[in-house]
C-alpha cells in the first residue's frame, strides 16, 4: 500500500485508525471536585515524549479528564532543542514507541508524508530537530491537552468532596488537584545534575554541566576540559570543537573507554516487557551491571570529535581536585596537573529526592532499593541503592508504611525507574511496553477507588435493549 503523499492524507489515516480502534467507547469516570474546585483524574508533569504518550494512552482508554503541564515554552519540551547536543538520535530510525502500535502514528509514516519515501530510505539516523517536530505533531493529532509555562511544586494529600483520596500539586499557575499524578520529567525526575564538589565550587563562568545552557561561542580560542566518556560528554566536546575551541581534552577515569553499548542487547521484547516482574536479585544483577558500565559512545560520536586535530582523550585520568590559578582552572589528576579555561562535566544525575520540588514534601519516606534488597557484596553499589524501589505500576512505595500512604498515587516515569523496570521509562523503544503498563496501573487505581460508585451505578442501570408485547407473556 503506498504511503500518504501529504501530511493531510496521513492525518486522515490517523483519524480513521483511531476511530476504528476506539472500542470500548463508553465513558466510565465521573468528574470530581474538592471544596468546589475541579479535580483531574490524572495530572501529568512533563510534556516531553513520556508525558505526551502517557496522555495519549489514557485518552484511548476513555480517561479524558487529564492535563499535561510543562515548565518549558511550547515546542521546547524535553532535551531535543536544549541540552541534547548530538545531531541525530542514536536509536534506529525504524524504532517504534510513541505510536503505541498504530502504524499511521509512527515516525516513518510522518517522515514519508513530509519528505517522501525516497527520503526515508536514504535517511540513516533521525535528526533531533525532526524528532522534536514529530512529537509536537503526535501531540496535536492525538489531542493530548498540554499547558506550557507551568512549573510543578510540592505535592500533598487532599480529598474529593465525595471522600476519595486525591492530591494537591502546587504549581506556578496555582494549586491543581488530581486523583493521580505522573512525574514524567525525564533525567531530573528524582535527582539533580551532579558534578564533583570541587568543580561546583569554582566560579560559574569557568564551569558547567553538560545539561546546562552553555554559550559555546564564548569558548572560541579557549582550552576546554570535559569530564566523562559517555555520549553526552562527547557531544559537548564536539560542540566546543565546532565552535572554534583551541583545544578540547576529554578525561575518562577508566583505563579503557566503554565501547560496548549494553542497551543494544537489552532492547528485545522479553527483557523490556518482563524485567519488572522477575525477582529482585535478577533485576539488580542486570541493571547494576549495565549502569556500572555506563553508556558507550557510538562511532559517529567519536568521529565527530576525532576529525578535529585539536582533540585529545585522556584515559585512566580522573580529576581529583580543581582550583583557580591566574584566571584559569588548574585540575589535579593522577598523572599530573592540567590547566584549562573552561570545564564541562558530563557526569549525569545523582538521586536526591529532597532537591526535586515535587518530591521534597515526602522525600524522606520514598522507598529506596537499599530498603528492599541487599545484593551480594561483589554486586553492591551505594549510588544505585539510592534509586527508588517502585510498585509494578510505577507508583512510589513508602519506607515506613502508613506515614505517607498517599504517595502510592504518585507515579514516576523517567530515567530513575531504571533499577525497577530496566530501560522502560524514558527509553523510546521501550514505550510500546512501558506506557501501556503505566496507563493500566493508573486506570486500575482509578477503577478500584470508584468501585462503590460503580456498584451503585450498576444497580441503578435499567436501560432495556428490547421491547416485548405483554400480551404474549403467558402467566403460569
Amino acid at each position: 500500500m503506498p504511503a500518504p503523499r501529504t501530511l493531510a492524507e496521513l492525518e486522515a489515516d490517523v483519524a480513521r485508525d483511531l476511530a476504528l480502534i476506539a472500542h470500548p467507547r463508553m465513558d466510565w469516570l465521573q468528574p470530581k471536585s474538592s471544596g468546589g474546585r475541579p479535580v483531574l483524574d490524572v495530572l501529568i508533569v512533563g510534556g516531553g515524549q513520556c508525558g505526551v504518550v502517557t496522555g495519549f494512552a489514557l485518552l484511548r482508554e476513555k480517561v479524558r479528564n487529564i492535563l499535561v503541564i510543562d515548565r518549558a515554552e511550547a515546542g521546547r519540551e524535553g532535551p531535543w532543542l536544549t541540552y541534547a547536543r548530538m545531531p541525530n538520535l542514536r536509536s534506529w530510525k525504524d524504532q517504534s514507541g510513541p505510536d503505541l502500535g498504530i502504524p499511521s502514528l509512527t515516525y516513518q509514516a510522518w517522515h514519508e508524508a513530509q519528505f517522501g519515501t525516497a527520503a526515508w530510505e536514504a535517511l540513516k539516523l533521525i535528526p533531533k530537530e525532526l524528532w522534536n517536530d514529530y512529537l509536537l505533531w503526535l501531540r496535536r493529532v492525538t489531542g493530548v491537552p498540554v499547558r506550557n509555562g507551568v512549573e510543578a511544586g510540592r505535592i500533598a494529600p487532599a480529598r474529593t468532596d465525595d471522600g476519595l483520596p486525591c492530591l494537591q500539586v502546587e504549581t506556578s499557575a496555582g494549586p491543581m488537584l488530581a486523583r493521580k499524578v505522573v512525574l514524567a520529567t525525564g533525567q531530573e525526575d528524582a535527582g539533580r545534575w551532579w558534578m564533583p564538589g570541587f568543580v561546583a565550587d569554582l566560579p560559574p563562568p569557568c564551569r558547567a554541566h553538560s545539561a546546562d545552557a552553555i554559550d559555546f561561542a564564548r569558548l572560541r580560542g579557549k582550552v576546554v576540559a570535559v569530564l566523562g566518556a559517555g555520549a553526552s560528554a562527547f557531544d559537548n566536546a564536539a560542540t566546543a570543537l565546532e565552535h572554534g575551541a583551541a583545544e578540547v581534552h576529554l578525561f575518562c577515569r577508566r583505563a579503557e573507554p566503554q565501547l560496548v553499548q549494553p542497551y543494544r542487547w537489552l532492547t528485545f521484547g522479553g527483557f523490556l516487557q518482563n524485567l519488572h516482574a522477575v525477582p529482585d536479585e535478577w533485576r539488580w544483577r542486570f541493571m547494576a551491571h549495565v549502569l556500572g558500565l555506563r553508556e558507550a559512545f557510538p562511532q559517529d560520536t567519536w568521529d565527530r570529535c576525532a576529525r578535529h586535530a585539536n582533540f585529545r582523550m585522556h584515559v585512566g585520568r580522573p580529576w581529583t581536585d580543581a582550583r583557580m590559578q591566574d584566571g584559569r582552572v588548574r585540575l589535579d589528576t593522577p598523572r599530573g596537573p592540567f590547566t584549562a579555561d573552561f570545564l564541562v562535566c558530563g557526569t549525569g544525575v545523582r538521586m536526591d529526592y529532597a532537591a526535586v520540588p515535587t518530591l521534597a514534601g515526602f522525600a524522606h519516606n520514598i522507598a529506596r532499593w537499599s530498603d528492599r534488597y541487599t545484593p551480594p557484596a561483589q554486586e553492591a553499589d551505594e549510588r544505585l541503592a539510592e534509586f527508588p524501589y517502585l510498585a509494578p505500576d510505577y507508583g512510589f512505595l513508602e519506607r515506613e508504611a502508613g506515614e505517607t500512604p498517599w504517595i502510592r498515587d504518585i507515579h514516576l516515569f523517567g530515567i530513575s525507574t531504571t533499577m525497577s523496570f530496566g530501560p522502560a521509562g524514558a527509553s523510546i523503544n521501550a514505550m510500546v511496553y512501558a506506557v501501556p503498563r503505566l496507563a493500566q496501573g493508573l486506570i486500575r487505581g482509578l477503577f478500584e477507588a470508584d468501585l462503590p460508585r460503580l456498584w451503585q451505578a450498576y444497580q441503578a442501570y435499567d436501560v432495556k435493549i428490547a421491547q416485548i408485547d405483554p400480551e404474549r407473556l403467558a402467566a403460569e
